[in-house]
């Protein structure tokens, strides 16, 4: 008997490959769904429908998970703050390097001692072999950025140090879109924003309520500390955020504790042994110290938990809280004068959180000249079958992922 011929349309041509321009085809080139016909009326019942629908897109669990680890950052923050205020005020103890020594031990004793009792290529010597001048270097920014900004406050006002210290959110981003490729949208710029507006809104009442103190003896001095510090601190962010992402947390808490130890201890030596002589050891002071250390230790181990979830500049949008924190504790332990802009300001930060979190940001790469950025919700370039084509771009989504919003893809 003679088979059947097929059906006529399985022998049909495969579609034309796409026009080699190397579009980048994005999910908001997508045509809409349903057409573009239909009447007035169901045409507002859809736009109902697709509000509410992005509006439960925007603030979804993962969203609401990122903006809460924030906070619980700014609320160590605002626990370090309070610890130094005491010391330096109430007990006249100003130790910034001491108070830096203690945690990179705190971290050196965890952290760099797992990296210790490892085998194979993650053991400490094996790290030091390969990267030992890069993590000296990452101790030595990381130990400075805290140090410069401290110091500060000893030369400007309370509110410059606010406003300048806002400078490590651009320094981030730059060095983020440079080194990292990691590309925005108009979104994160726009959350960025109102982030500013809210940290100017808090600057503002302080201004109103007088609490502007602090004005030391060459305000200039202060202003350029500030922005050193911030710069330093946006280095050491990305830098983080590069190593969480490529190697691992314990390798860069454990090498940061090694030479943040060491660098510490020989500052402390040079700069701060008359001043720890000078202070007035008792239970209440050493409570503070450890008070302080548990803080500062829980945001180093922490830290890089949330970045590697979300991201530096998220992070550092995130800590434009930690003041406010600080400043509504301080209305009953300090007696601090209260404005209604505050709270304005509280949650314009939070809106400008949200609409920073609620789009996802991505990796460009060139899959022949850019080693894979290792991200765990995120496709993995296979460099044999991208041998022979042209550089393109590929998209990587270094946020929360959710079931609507589908990989960027090269058409």
């Amino acid at each position: 008997m003679i088979p059947p011929e097929p059906p006529q349309q399985q022998l049909q041509p495969p579609p034309p490959p796409a026009p080699p321009n190397h579009v980048v085809t994005t999910i908001e080139n997508l045509p809409a769904e349903g057409g573009g016909g239909g009447g007035g009326g169901s045409l507002s019942a859809s736009s109902r429908a697709s509000l509410r629908q992005r509006i439960r897109k925007v603030l979804n669990r993962e969203m609401l998970i990122s903006v809460a680890l924030g906070q619980v950052l700014s609320l160590l923050i605002c626990g370090i703050g309070l610890t130094s205020k005491y010391l330096s005020e109430d007990f006249h103890a100003n130790t910034p390097v001491f108070q830096s020594f203690l945690n990179y031990i705190l971290l050196f004793l965890v952290y760099t001692t797992t990296l210790a009792v490892r085998q194979g290529e993650e053991n400490l010597l094996a790290i030091l072999r390969r990267r030992w001048w890069k993590y000296m270097i990452l101790g030595l920014i990381d130990l400075e950025a805290n140090y410069l900004v401290v110091k500060a406050y000893q030369y400007t006002t309370l509110t410059s140090i606010q406003l300048l210290d806002c400078f490590v959110i651009p320094v981030v981003i730059l060095l983020s879109w440079f080194f990292l490729l990691i590309r925005y949208k108009a979104v994160h710029f726009i959350g960025i924003v109102v982030c500013i507006l809210g940290m100017g809104c808090m600057v503002g009442a302080d201004v109103l309520v007088g609490r502007h103190q602090g004005a030391g003896e060459n305000k200039l001095v202060g202003d350029l500390l500030v922005l050193g510090g911030a710069t330093l601190y946006g280095i050491s962010n990305v830098w983080e955020e590069y190593i969480i992402r490529t190697l691992s947390r314990v390798e860069f808490l454990g090498m940061i504790g090694l030479f943040g130890a060491f660098f510490s201890g020989i500052q402390l030596a040079i700069m701060e042994h008359k001043e720890l002589l000078k202070v007035p050891w008792d239970w209440q002071i050493g409570l503070l110290y450890v008070g302080f250390s548990a803080c500062m230790f829980g945001l180093y181990s922490f830290m890089p938990v949330v970045i590697k979830k979300t991201s530096a500049t998220s992070v550092n949008l995130s800590l434009l809280t930690a003041d406010l924190y600080s400043l509504f504790c301080g209305l009953f332990l300090f007696h601090y004068k209260f404005s209604g802009l505050y709270l304005l300001s509280f949650f314009t930060i939070l809106i400008g959180l949200v609409l920073y979190s609620s789009t996802s940001t991505y990796i460009a790469q060139d899959p022949r000249v850019y080693k894979q950025f290792r991200n765990p919700s995120g496709p993995v370039v296979d460099l044999s079958t991208t041998a022979q084509v042209e550089p393109s771009v590929t998209y990587t989504s270094l946020g929360q992922e959710t079931e609507e919003e589908p990989h960027v893809r090269v058409a």
